[in-house]
């Protein structure tokens, strides 16, 4: 078998699942109990949230558990925005985020009347700085930013939109950060970020878990009502087992990107120098400024979906679109707004490595495409 569809989620890693199972047996007491087993499940819980700061180079009180992205990107952007739109009703955003960012701002625009600007991107899938500057005003009071694109793999300029956000101090700044936590590395206080989102599977981790980065003095109007815990703003029990696995797949993760990340950058250029080779394919991820774990390619003759099934009886899994909108057959927005034709749009297929692959998997990988392409044309006849 050769799963190559990490970016829709990963195969946790035995540690955290073990982890997951004793935490659980253990330590099953609500961490908000007064009692002894309660107090031991509130320090498991603060030792977790300790780590998760330390890996993410924040303070214990900045990180907030969630389970996952959508939540945290939910949480972060009608959070923000309902809290402070005393100070403006003005969001910006791009047009290739992720469906939990553009259905956030969407609601928000229809429904609370906030105004909305939907940011283009080049060619390469990447958000303008000058663009970006001539969208700011006064009573923008929020940018979203994904700092890796869940398609393409493009990396955003964040960085350097942060730093230009100083000079709006009304205008928080939230980064959908779930593809490029532990494949591209990133400095939340660098990059003067407010607001960053992880989830746990995306990196070894379990289901149902995440963060949210929310900075310090930066206030969130909760999503849900309820108890106190997670400083007021995400009530409900926590899942004290999985925010501690959380914690441990953080960890693993981001030692193991130091020790293999020259591997997998050489597997990415590997796999587009090969792809690039076969008549008829177009690869669409960019060459520069693009995640190592991600690559973006179409066969405008083939059907995306025809082509995932093919490799799928060969035990090779890739997708098409993000992971949320792929059963719905539906073209690549993404694509799209980077002006590429909506034959190419309609055929994307993304593969997305994990810290595991090597040079290895491309061969057969290769192989099994140019024998489904060549099966196809003859079909097609």
């Amino acid at each position: 078998m050769l799963y190559i569809d990490n970016s829709a989620t990963t195969k946790p890693y035995p540690e955290v699942i073990s982890t997951y199972v004793k935490v659980t047996e253990d330590y099953f007491a609500n961490p908000s109990s007064l009692h002894t087993l309660g107090s031991e499940a509130e320090s498991l819980l603060n030792q977790s949230r300790k780590q998760v700061a330390s890996l993410l180079g924040v303070q214990p009180q900045e990180v907030i558990f969630t389970s996952g992205g959508t939540e945290g990107n939910n949480l972060a952007i009608k959070g923000t925005a309902l809290f402070n739109r005393h100070k403006g009703n003005h969001i910006i955003t791009s047009m290739i985020e992720h469906p939990s960012v553009l259905e956030s701002v969407k609601q928000l625009e229809l429904i609370h009347d906030f105004e909305v600007t939907y940011l283009p991107v080049d060619d390469n899938g990447i958000v303008s700085l000058e663009h970006l500057k001539k969208e700011l005003r006064n009573d923008t009071i929020l940018v979203s930013i994904m700092h890796v694109n869940n398609e393409v793999g493009t990396i955003q300029p964040v960085t350097e939109i942060g730093q230009l956000l100083k000079q709006y101090p009304n205008a928080l700044f939230h980064v959908d950060n779930v593809q490029g936590i532990t494949k591209v590395p990133l400095d939340l206080n660098k990059a003067n970020i407010d607001l960053c989102t992880i989830s746990g599977h995306k990196f070894h981790g379990l289901n149902g878990t995440g963060a949210l980065f929310v900075r310090t003095g930066v206030d969130l109007l909760p999503l849900f009502s309820g108890g106190s815990q997670e400083k007021q703003l995400r009530s409900g029990t926590e899942s004290l087992a999985g925010n501690v696995a959380l914690a441990k797949a953080l960890r693993m993760a981001s030692e193991k990107f130091k020790q293999q990340h020259s591997i997998l950058n050489a597997t990415h250029t590997k796999l587009r120098s090969e792809l690039m080779k076969i008549d008829g394919v177009i690869v669409n991820t960019p060459e520069e400024n693009a995640a190592p774990h991600i690559m973006n390619f179409s066969v405008p003759t083939v059907k995306a979906e025809v082509l995932v099934h093919f490799f799928g009886e060969h035990n090779i899994f890739v997708s098409t679109t993000s992971a949320c909108s792929s059963r719905s057959k539906a073209i690549s927005n993404t694509l799209l707004a980077m002006n590429k034709h909506q034959d190419i749009a309609k055929s994307a297929i993304r593969i997305s490595l994990s810290l595991e692959h090597n040079e290895e998997m491309i061969t057969p990988f290769i192989q099994i495409l140019k024998k489904g392409l060549e099966k196809l044309k003859k079909v097609m006849r």
